[in-house]
């Protein structure tokens, strides 16, 4: 299949490349940072930015949210059924 979109550069508001399931972890990273998270069921979510900095949400509905992360950290997130938008 060709890709006429392969030579145009993609910014943060483009669609995006790639997804992953996203199992919440204290000690890994993911394998690439994400750009937006979707939640199956609702909670909180605990994680770091690509920045270094550790941020835990309020109570979350399911739901997709822009957001750029390094992890998704095991303690403090409640949220079920995560996927990772690259």
């Amino acid at each position: 299949m060709s890709d006429p979109f392969k030579h145009h550069s993609s910014g943060l508001d483009s669609p995006a490349l790639g997804a992953l399931a996203v199992t919440p972890s204290d000690s890994a990273d993911l394998a690439t940072a994400i750009r937006a998270v979707t939640i199956g069921g609702g909670g909180t979510l605990a994680f770091v930015g690509v920045d270094g900095t550790t941020c835990t949400t309020g109570e979350l509905p399911a739901g997709t949210y822009a957001l750029r992360a390094s992890s998704i950290r095991a303690t403090g997130t409640t949220a079920t059924d995560i996927t990772g938008w690259i």
